[in-house]
């Protein structure tokens, strides 16, 4: 087994004002902390998914695992072949090579703070994102950075099948 120490002087401090926002409703992402922030410790955001939003398709990480916070609402959480329904203060964290993806419970809001551990520089996917989502990039354009962010799509009929 090997240790990973993360490699960082400074306290990452993140005033919620200060914090770069992407998306727009139905979903928002706050980027708070990239891997190069936390010498490689951990990337997170705080996404907020309004009206039963779907958050992230279902994807693993080979490299890294990813934990849910549910801060507000209610959320469903792919994990493998299983979706669980959380609620605030609970905590979903999958393994790498484990599918999972998440959305709002129809008709609610949730509110997650979600951890990648160790850390993947993340706040450029996210942009890449929003430029799917303005039209200036192609869904398809995703397929090229799957390595580079360590996000690999799949099928799940499980997540799916989920909402009948």
């Amino acid at each position: 087994m090997s240790l990973f120490v993360p490699k960082f002087d400074e306290s990452v401090i993140v005033r919620a004002a200060e914090a770069e926002l992407v998306g727009r409703a139905p979903t928002t992402v706050r980027l708070l902390a990239d891997s190069s922030h936390t010498g490689g410790a951990l990337s997170t955001q705080r996404v907020t998914l309004t009206g039963g939003a779907d958050g992230a398709k279902p994807h693993w990480h080979d490299n890294s695992a990813e934990m849910f916070f549910l801060l507000d609402g209610a959320a469903e959480i792919l994990s493998g072949d299983d979706v669980v329904t959380a609620g605030p203060g609970d905590l979903v964290v999958v393994p790498p090579g484990k599918p999972h993806a998440f959305a709002a419970v129809p008709g609610a809001d949730a509110d997650l703070l979600i951890v990648i551990t160790p850390g993947v520089e993340r706040f450029e996917y996210f942009r890449h994102l929003q430029r799917i989502a303005l039209g200036e990039a192609t869904v398809e354009s995703l397929l090229e950075v799957q390595d580079r962010y360590d996000n690999h799509f799949m099928k799940s009929e499980v997540w799916d099948g989920r909402r009948g």
